[in-house]
């Protein structure tokens, strides 16, 4: 949807496809952070996205055993919004498609999915398409496969695509909130349990870590079971916990850490989960995946004016984003496999680990990171801002 609108304001024709009627899907990441809000400052969104409604989390705490500990601090971002804001992905989405839609070489068909690609030999040509009335084609100069970490598209195209695991899956469910409860995202380790709690102001969006393909084992124990493992974590939630009353409000989402070895072929570009599916940890897919956007139009605006994209366009979009991406995987794959890992499944009581005592001890360090967290690595500035106003105005 990023990358549909930047091209689309450049004076690009760009139709963008999304199968559902709605953007409207539950558990699916919230966080926008501050490098993400650094763009829509500069393409003159950002006041007003944050007349949506949205929380601003300022701050990250762990408890860990019995001690607490404020782990980034993302107030001292040299930024427009030093902070995290929690906003459902489907008002997002309908920010940016509005946004889109001003720019009259912009096209957005909902309950339309992309079913194959159309090739030529080794050139992919445009997708195959489907909606209510059937089945069509649309053929376009270049294919942007954007449709996440189950990519049909990419699929199709026979790249190769390498996974590096995970010990772990996630369940997400949701519990009411207390004004009296933290404000910051908590994440709780103890007993060979881990928790992590979202701020949504009414109601926490919790994800609970298990060992990979232990789901059905915990269920098999009975929904009792669950909610006393909740409330031995998170005890301040046990007036509450009952609100969990079956299995179909705790949604299961499978862990996966992969990437495309080489995220294009002739027509076809990967970007977002299709090119590098990422860990939960740190909340940072969806910010990368608009990292990618920005590079993508940085880089493709300029060939698509001169008339004709080249493999070598394409190429140059993976040479700007294949490093960050990397540097991240590996620090999430660490984490999940030497911290993670080693934790589910212990019953013991968790001690501090001696870097967050370090943490804790010098306050300054929680900005190292909240910027590696909040900015990233090699972020994304978008060029020619002021590109499309003219163009929304004919």
């Amino acid at each position: 949807m990023m990358l549909g609108l930047l091209l689309a304001r450049a004076g690009i024709e760009t139709t963008v496809l999304e199968k559902w009627p709605d953007f409207f899907r539950d558990f699916r990441g919230d966080t926008i952070h501050p490098s993400v809000m650094e763009i829509l400052h500069e393409l003159g969104l950002l006041d007003d996205f944050l007349k949506l409604p949205h929380t601003k989390m300022y701050n990250v705490e762990a408890e860990i055993g019995k001690e607490k500990v404020m782990i980034a601090d993302f107030s001292h971002l040299r930024v427009k919004a030093p902070y995290i804001a929690l906003i459902p992905q489907w008002d997002f989405l309908n920010f940016i498609a509005d946004r889109a839609k001003k720019y009259p070489t912009f096209h957005l068909l909902m309950e339309t999915k992309a079913t194959d690609i159309i090739k030529d030999g080794g050139n992919v040509l445009g997708v195959m398409a489907k909606n209510k009335e059937g089945d069509f084609e649309i053929r376009s100069q270049l294919v942007i496969a954007a449709d996440g970490r189950h990519s049909r598209i990419r699929d199709k195209s026979g790249l190769s695509l390498k996974t590096s695991g995970s010990p772990m899956d996630v369940l997400w469910f949701r519990i009411s909130r207390k004004q009296s409860d933290s404000n910051s995202i908590m994440g709780k380790f103890d007993l060979g349990r881990i928790i992590i709690m979202i701020n949504r102001e009414t109601y926490w969006q919790c994800g609970y870590l298990i060992r990979k393909g232990e789901f059905d084992n915990i269920k098999s124990k009975g929904i009792d079971s669950f909610r006393q493992n909740i409330i031995e974590l998170a005890p301040e939630l046990t007036d509450r916990v009952q609100e969990i009353k079956e299995w179909e409000q705790v949604k299961l989402l499978t862990v996966t850490v992969n990437h495309l070895e080489k995220w294009y072929c002739p027509g076809l570009l990967c970007i977002g989960d299709s090119a590098h599916a990422m860990s939960p940890i740190g909340g940072v897919g969806i910010n990368l995946a608009i990292q990618d956007a920005i590079a993508a139009a940085n880089i493709l605006v300029p060939a698509f004016l001169k008339g004709k994209i080249w493999q070598n366009d394409l190429k140059k979009v993976q040479t700007r984003r294949e490093l960050p991406v990397k540097i991240i995987q590996g620090a999430q794959v660490f984490i999940q496999n030497r911290i993670i890992g080693r934790s589910l499944g212990n019953n013991i009581h968790a001690k501090l680990p001696l870097p967050l005592k370090v943490v804790r001890r010098f306050p300054y360090l929680q900005r190292i990171p909240a910027y590696l967290v909040g900015i990233g690595f090699r972020p994304e500035h978008v060029k020619n801002a002021g590109i499309g106003t003219a163009i929304s105005k004919q």
